[in-house]
């Protein structure tokens, strides 16, 4: 079985251990092996698990003889890449470990744990494969992800829900929950999290309407565009 780390773009980690996110992306440019993921390699292998009524495992660091930390319940091929949504198993002492790690962001990736089926050969660009069907066996949280694409990209936080919630009463939440709800959710320094504020709350003032039209697309959009006005991937 080989081994492969992909992007873990978590959507969300909930206080009762449920996450979602990609747990791999189509395309793109080639990881550090040289592979490339084709739209449709998982298909195959999840018709046989749906079939067979069964789930590629949920292990951390591919510990194939220790227990799984929780469980698959979805994994799903879409236009983006492998949808997974899974259960950490929080009566585990080491599986509530691995939930606080997901959600303070200590552990930023997963690898997935597979048998390659059908592959072939960039004819373009020398030491490039596309992965075209693989079978999947396991889903694993690792600590070092092969390449920046392996990086979490969000994690949205009790404080993140939280203010969500403010914002869809159309409350105006204080400086400080802003600044904490933008920090948790797009994994922003202290500094940058403070320009986001400024800049929402410079808006916000300006245009009260933006509070009350759609708060909870406001919150999204202002907060996208604030993290690109200082250059911050979200």
């Amino acid at each position: 079985m080989q081994t492969k780390e992909f992007s873990l773009d978590v959507k969300s980690v909930e206080s009762d251990g449920s996450f979602e996110g990609y747990a791999s992306t189509f395309g793109g440019a080639p990881d550090s092996y040289g592979d490339v993921i084709s739209p449709g390699a998982f298909a195959e292998s999840l018709v046989k698990h749906r079939r067979e009524g069964s789930m590629p495992l949920m292990l951390y660091g591919h510990a194939h003889n220790d227990l799984p930390i929780g469980s698959w319940s979805e994994l799903s091929e879409d236009g983006k890449g492998l949808f997974a949504k899974g259960l950490l198993d929080l009566e585990d002492p080491f599986g509530s470990r691995v939930h606080r790690a997901l959600k303070q962001k200590r552990v930023r990736g997963l690898s997935i744990g597979y048998e390659t089926k059908k592959s072939h050969d960039d004819e373009k660009r020398h030491g490039v494969r596309f992965l075209d069907e693989v079978e999947l066996w396991e889903v694993s949280v690792v600590n070092f992800p092969a390449n920046r694409r392996s990086l979490v990209e969000s994690v949205k936080s009790e404080q993140y829900a939280q203010l969500r919630e403010k914002f869809a009463a159309g409350e105006l939440p204080s400086e400080r929950e802003f600044e904490k709800g933008m920090r948790d959710a797009f994994d922003l320094s202290n500094s940058e999290a403070e320009r986001v504020v400024r800049l929402f709350f410079k808006r916000a003032q300006g245009d009260p309407g933006v509070i009350t039209t759609s708060p909870a697309a406001s919150l999204t959009a202002i907060a996208r565009a604030a993290a690109a006005s200082i250059s911050i991937r979200t």
